[in-house]
């Protein structure tokens, strides 16, 4: 019995989700293949979504016409806006989430999208022919034929969980690690390789003396996804921050005999920028103490997660040290952390569309990537389903600049420069982060999904509703002359100078110390201009306040992000041979042999090609 499908997405983590809804939103027939279909999305560490960098990533998906905001908003038990006090291109937005509601959620999305079949196994192998993708074969000796695979493993290839002296083979606590997929790529001639991540302990919230802590509570309101209406249920719940202390790292010190980070068990690499607390202690040995996050996992449980103090220790060791932590001196925990190691494969072996170079019609997606965090995985699995749709259709691929989108500077760093530790999101990767703000992410990118058949007509509509209302407003600000006596003691109360004649509503708007929203008490042409605007009127003031504000430096990122540009439009023939010319230095020809960049400009990206040799290319093709 043949069964076939257009797309078969293996995995439904984050990465698996997203690749398995923009295919199917797109029209093609997906097929996706899960261990448990109780685990769909689960949040295998801290039940969260966004922060710095991570969270213009999954407005970025929202935009798109992807889930995973949409999933946020419903599920959020506390939502913050990070970097308030620094400019826009550094706002980020980030949510607490209900872990189990968030799961649950995302499989009630997954059921009612037309178009996904959803099969509870394991896949121990793929198909071929002639070096194209047909299919893959599962456990259970099930054969399911289709045009392309996007594999979204997560940590479960081979995967190894550690506590103290303990092992176990396993992609997460108490599930099993998947076999036999790695053996068969390895032997395909994909370059593979191990990494480390790691979770700290499940704390009972009953047995915490939150009165010793130090109470943070979320903003009043916000959101992630661009649609307006979406409703939360959710019990809305403060986080708590303690420290640890010397007494703290003593107790940890005690177990690091038998820790497999220092006694030579573990030899993979993990996450330099989210380290465990027995690093911390190590690698900052003159601090006595370290931050600790207590986030709750959901509004009607009582479980903890503990932020800062991820551990392989043994477990009575992190017992032990917990509750010598400021109100935690009588804390149970539910489990405690571990490590897990696992497979992951080498993303330089990959085109921008994230399909591999050795076998036609597979892609990756996720952390098989070398990357971590569940924003990450779901923007690769978004642009891995997009473009597995587009290559069906024989259409060109979608590719994102860096310029463009924090998704396009996540996909141009895996596949120019590769990865030597898990990768993680920062604005500092971003070359262009006045471009790349969350406020706008829809106004960049919903376009160009809605030309290629994923973003919905009514998210276009929204977007040129948006669009129509801040340019009203921006319009007025430029043609409304404001008097003194009307707008003084307003410019007083915010500690700037008066006016001495009458000047442009603009001219006082790009003033660091005014806002929009402020101005509206003595502007009632403005006010009226505000209440006149759509469901998320705080959001358009906004938008037309930044465009005001940073108009000169927008517009010089963007004279540079063209300029830069260029390079990108110098297309390198697929075959070209470097060892032909002698003028290029021995790495670049080592790395360039070895990546095959598809551009000038993606080339000149590569960690050892130098300006010089970048000359030397540009030279070869004339230009």
């Amino acid at each position: 019995m043949e069964i076939k499908y257009d797309v078969i997405v293996v995995g439904a983590g984050h990465a698996g989700c997203e690749a398995a809804c923009a295919a199917a939103n797109m029209g093609v027939h997906v097929l996706l293949v899960t261990f448990d279909m109780e685990k769909i999305a689960q949040m295998s560490c801290n039940p969260a979504m966004g922060g710095i960098a991570k969270g213009q990533i999954v407005r970025e998906i929202d935009a798109l016409g992807g889930q995973s905001a949409i999933v946020t908003d419903r599920t959020s038990i506390q939502f913050r806006m990070l970097n308030l006090s620094k400019g826009p291109a550094m706002w980020s937005p980030r949510a607490q989430c209900d872990r189990m509601k968030f799961s649950e959620i995302w499989r009630e999305t997954l059921e009612r999208t037309p178009n996904i079949d959803i099969w509870q196994d394991e896949v121990i192998s793929i198909t071929l022919e002639n070096n194209r993708v047909t299919g893959v074969v599962t456990r259970l000796g099930v054969h399911f034929l289709s045009k392309a695979v996007i594999l979204t493993n997560g940590t479960f290839l081979n995967g190894l969980m550690h506590i103290g002296r303990v092992k176990r083979e396993g992609g997460r606590i108490s599930e099993p690690a998947a076999k036999g997929l790695s053996d068969q790529l390895c032997q395909l001639g994909i370059e593979t390789g191990r990494m480390k991540t790691g979770t700290p302990a499940r704390l009972d919230g009953r047995t915490i003396d939150f009165e010793k802590l130090q109470r943070q509570d979320g903003d009043a309101s916000g959101h992630f996804s661009f649609l307006p209406g979406i409703e939360n249920f959710c019990t809305q719940r403060p986080c708590y921050i303690t420290y640890t202390n010397p007494e703290v790292h003593r107790a940890l010190e005690r177990g690091f005999a038998d820790s497999p980070l220092y006694n030579g068990t573990i030899q993979s690499i993990g996450p330099r920028y989210c380290p465990s607390i027995e690093d911390k202690i190590v690698t900052f040995a003159d601090k006595d103490s370290h931050h600790i996050f207590l986030e709750p996992e959901g509004g009607d449980t009582c479980e903890y997660y503990i932020n800062g103090f991820s551990s392989s220790l043994p477990w009575n060791i992190q017992w032990e040290a917990l509750r010598k932590v400021q109100g935690l001196e009588h804390v149970k925990i539910f489990r405690p952390g571990y490590a897990v190691e696992y497979d992951f494969f080498q993303p330089t072996q990959l085109y921008h569309t994230l399909e591999t170079k050795r076998v036609e019609n597979l892609y990756f997606a996720g952390q098989i990537n070398g990357t971590t965090g569940y924003e990450e995985a779901a923007a690769q699995g978004l642009m891995a389903g997009v473009n597995a749709v587009l290559k069906m259709r024989g259409e060109d691929p979608f590719i994102l600049g860096r310029d463009q989108a924090y998704i396009g500077v996540l996909i141009d760093d895996l596949v120019t420069k590769g990865v030597d530790e898990p990768y993680r999101m920062f604005t500092s990767r971003a070359e262009y982060r006045i471009l790349l703000r969350q406020d706008d992410a829809d106004v960049r990118l919903t376009p160009l999904s809605y030309q290629m058949g994923l973003a919905t007509q009514n998210r276009m509509d929204l977007l040129n509703e948006k669009i129509s209302l801040r340019d009203r407003l921006i319009h007025f600000c430029k043609n409304h002359s404001i008097a003194p006596d009307a707008i003084n003691e307003y410019l007083t109360s915010v500690d700037t100078a008066e006016l001495k004649q009458s000047v442009k509503l603009i001219d006082i708007v790009m003033r660091t110390q005014v806002s929009l929203y402020g101005l509206m008490e003595s502007i009632d042409e403005l006010k009226t201009l505000y209440e006149q605007s759509s469901d998320r009127k705080d959001e358009i003031l906004e938008a037309a306040e930044i465009a005001m504000k940073y108009v000169g430096y927008i517009e010089r990122e963007k004279a540079n992000a063209e300029k830069i540009g260029r390079l990108e439009n110098i297309k390198i023939p697929d075959h070209f041979d470097y060892r032909k010319i002698k003028s290029l230095s021995t790495e670049a020809r080592t790395k360039l042999s070895r990546i095959k960049p598809q551009t000038i400009g993606q080339a000149s990206r590569i960690p050892g090609v130098s300006p010089s040799d970048i000359n030397v290319l540009l030279v070869s093709f004339g230009r």
